[in-house]
């Protein structure tokens, strides 16, 4: 029987932490800095609540602060989606270079810790995003979301428990499991499931609404996802 998880299993990412673009490749984002800003992007809000979640636990954070727009960091090198409309023309030999240079990096850094990790006992995985509040004219409601497999146990009894602590740290907000995407999509998380049984590794993405990014109450906020992350595993 597998133990239940504990705060030394932690282990941070942060995906789409910043709206970089190296300056080989400036000319093709001529004109898009409002779109670079966007949700489309970076995920606003998401690497300072990581960082705050690394100093304040105390476990290990992997971030990449290149925009998505430039190279997804979230998907896999096969998925045509890993490329936006900036990046999807461009040659074989450009793109196998950003996937090298840009993409790998992160991807390996993550695949080693978790290795050495998962070679001590089990690794619960947090990977910190954030949602644009409105999705084509559509409203998120919710203001966080925990992702997750379902059809992996351990990573819903600890969504679970997750989701009991948010909730009693503050009744009113509004958290939803698998929303608002699918813990099962393509990206980091799915990619380690692959390789590490249920019993090894619980992967989760952390979803929190742009709405609440630097608005009235945005410190107390983030206090309590580390408070209630802290809680669910102890």
């Amino acid at each position: 029987m597998s133990r239940a998880p504990a705060l030394d299993d932690l282990l941070l990412t942060c995906e789409h932490g910043g709206n970089r673009v190296p300056r080989k490749y400036a000319s093709l984002f001529a004109g898009a800095t409002e779109m670079l800003d966007s949700h489309r992007g970076w995920d606003v809000g998401a690497l300072p609540l990581a960082r705050l979640l690394e100093q304040q636990l105390g476990r290990p954070l992997y971030s990449t602060t290149w925009s998505r727009l430039f190279v997804e960091a979230n998907r896999s090198p096969t998925n045509p989606k890993i490329w936006s409309e900036f990046t999807a023309h461009l040659p074989e030999h450009d793109r196998s270079r950003i996937l090298e240079r840009w993409w790998r990096p992160h991807r390996e850094e993550v695949e080693a810790a978790m290795a050495a990790a998962t070679k001590r006992g089990s690794v619960v995985h947090v990977a910190v995003h954030s949602f644009t509040p409105v999705m084509n004219g559509e409203a998120r409601n919710a203001d966080i979301g925990l992702l997750y497999d379902s059809r992996r146990k351990r990573e819903g009894e600890f969504c679970a428990r997750w989701l009991d602590a948010l909730r009693r740290a503050d009744p009113g907000l509004r958290v939803r499991c698998n929303y608002p995407y699918l813990g099962k999509a393509d990206g980091l998380a799915t990619a380690l499931r692959k390789r590490y049984p249920e019993s090894r590794y619980i992967g989760v993405e952390l979803e929190i609404n742009q709405a609440l990014v630097g608005a009235t109450g945005w410190k107390r906020f983030q206090q309590r996802i580390v408070d209630s992350l802290r809680e669910a595993l102890s």
